[in-house]
C-alpha cells in the first residue's frame, strides 16, 4: 500500500471514489481513456508513464483528468454521463455529473502541482497531498 499513496490519496479523496482502492480494467469508455494497468506501479516514474499519453514526459491537467476518470466510468452503469445516487458507493450521495467530476479531479491536480507550471512530473505524482 505505500507504493502507490497518491493515487491512493486521489481515489479516496474525489468523493464518487470507490470505496477500496484498487487497480481494475474499466468498462469501455465513451471518450477512450486509457485505462489503469493490471499491475500497481512501483515507482513515480511508472505514474508518470501510465498517465502521459503524448510522451512528453510530463502529466497534463486534461491527461490526469482522463487517466483518474476511470473510476467514473465504472461506476456509471447506465453510461449516461451523471453518476446517481444508486451508482455511487453505499448507494446514496448527491448527484454528479462528469463535469462536477473531472473538475475536482482538475482541483485536486493544481494542489499536487507543487512548482504552479501547470504540469506533474514524477516528483509530484510521488509528493504527499498538498
Amino acid at each position: 500500500m505505500c507504493r502507490r499513496p497518491v493515487l491512493l490519496f486521489l481515489t479516496l479523496m474525489v468523493a464518487t471514489a470507490p470505496a477500496q482502492a484498487q487497480w481494475w480494467t474499466p468498462a469501455p469508455a465513451r471518450d477512450a481513456a486509457p485505462a489503469p494497468a493490471a499491475d500497481t506501479p512501483a515507482r513515480s516514474g511508472d505514474y508518470l508513464a501510465l498517465m502521459d499519453a503524448d510522451r512528453d514526459g510530463r502529466v497534463s491537467p486534461g491527461e490526469y483528468q482522463d487517466w483518474l476518470s476511470y473510476a467514473f466510468d465504472r461506476m456509471d452503469a447506465d453510461r449516461d454521463g451523471v453518476l446517481s445516487a444508486a451508482e455511487q458507493p453505499g448507494g446514496r450521495g448527491d448527484v454528479v455529473t462528469r463535469a462536477v467530476y473531472r473538475e475536482r479531479l482538475l482541483q485536486r491536480f493544481r494542489r499536487q502541482d507543487l512548482d504552479r507550471n501547470g504540469w506533474l512530473d514524477a516528483r509530484e505524482l510521488a509528493a504527499p497531498p498538498q
